[in-house]
Parts: C-alpha cells; structure tokens; sequence
C-alpha cells in the first residue's frame, strides 16, 4: 500500500509542479510584446523561468535518484508550453521564442552537476543552481536573437501607449551593468540555489507526509 500510495503521491506532484511550472512560464517569452520594457522584463522573465525549472526538476530529480530525470522533467514542460502555446496560436497569439526548447540545456546542467558529484544533494544545490541560473538567461538570449523579430512584433501587436509616469528611460545598452542577461544570470544563480534547496525540501515533506 505504502509502495502504491508513494508512486501516486510521486506522480501527482510531478503532474502539479509540471503544470503550475508551465503556466508561470507560458508568456515569459513574450518579453518582446512589452517592447517599451523589453530589457527589465527579459531579465523578470529569465529569472521566473529559471526558478521555475528548477524547482520542478530537482524534486524530481532527488525523488528518482536518476540522473536525466531533471532534463526529461524540462522536456515535460517544453511539451506543455507547446500544447498550450498551441491553443494561444490558434486565438491569433505570437507562437514564437518558446517554440525552442530553451529549459533543456539548463536542466542538462543540473543532471550534470547530480552525476557529476556522485549525487550529493549539496552539489547538487550549489553547482546545479549557479550553472542553471546563470545558463538560461544567456539560452533566452540566444533564443530571442534567433527567433523573434522585435520590430515586426511590435507593429503587429499594438499595445496602448504608456502614461507619462510608466515612460521608461532609455537604457545604455552595451553596459555590463545594463546587460539583461548579466543581470539575469547574476539574480538567477543567487536564486536558484534558494529554489534548488526547495526542490530537495519538497522531496523530504513529500516522503514525511507518505510515511505519516
């Protein structure tokens, strides 16, 4: 009974964190529709993306003891962005940017880092999350050079103009200091530990709560 109600409880929470993981990151490539704040929000939607991801794949990475499990739990992810990006797509939506499976190399660093210190859960928060947080604002990056296209963005999803208050300065782009992804990459791999270690948290209460 133990034994069923474990693998039950295992694959609901899997089912919820994959889920709620999605629905959190299903616009985050978007960024380009908000082209007046389009730097600030790469770095938000970078830093959700990346927390979200490695939540997720920790607890179930921790749960299986197998390394792979955390890329396969972001090929789950990718596979219900596309589902329901999908959905957006048919209503009319930009489909672009997630198309790209931008969580798999960043979840690939994480099973690395598992593999890597012969599953020490403590590596696996330090080395999995600096190397998670800090990869996946450079893959959106990457992503949104190669995919989207800003400029015809913008003409073809009008956005109200802004009230004088929520006018943006220009940023001095080329900084390192107003770098998106240098930003990205530094609050992500701060972060991500933090989420990492909740990963593992939520892999014990879910074994206390089975046991109890």
């Amino acid at each position: 009974l133990m034994v069923w109600l474990r693998r039950c409880t295992h694959y609901l929470f899997i089912v919820v964190v994959a889920v709620n993981s999605t629905l959190l990151t299903i616009n985050a490539g978007d960024y380009i529709f908000y082209t007046d704040w389009a730097w600030t929000s790469s770095v938000v939607f970078s830093i959700s993306q990346t927390l979200m991801l490695v939540v997720g794949a920790t607890y179930y990475l921790t749960f299986t003891g197998v390394p792979g499990t955390a890329t396969y739990y972001a090929l789950i992810m990718t596979v219900y962005t596309w589902v329901a990006k999908g959905a957006w797509f048919a209503l009319g939506y930009p489909y672009d940017f997630i198309v790209t499976p931008v969580w798999l190399p960043s979840a690939m660093l994480l099973d690395l880092a598992y593999w890597a210190t012969k599953k020490n859960k403590h590596s696996l928060i330090l080395f999995g999350g600096v190397l998670c947080g800090m990869s996946l604002p450079l893959f959106n990056m990457v992503n949104l050079i190669t995919v989207a296209d800003p400029l015809e963005t913008a003409f073809k999803y009008p956005r109200p103009t802004l009230p004088p208050y929520m006018t943006p300065i220009e940023p001095q782009v080329g900084k390192f200091y107003n770098s998106p992804v240098a930003l990205g990459a530094g609050a992500g791999a701060v972060l991500a530990c933090t989420f990492a270690a909740l990963g593992c948290k939520l892999n014990t209460w879910t074994y206390r709560w089975m046991a109890a």
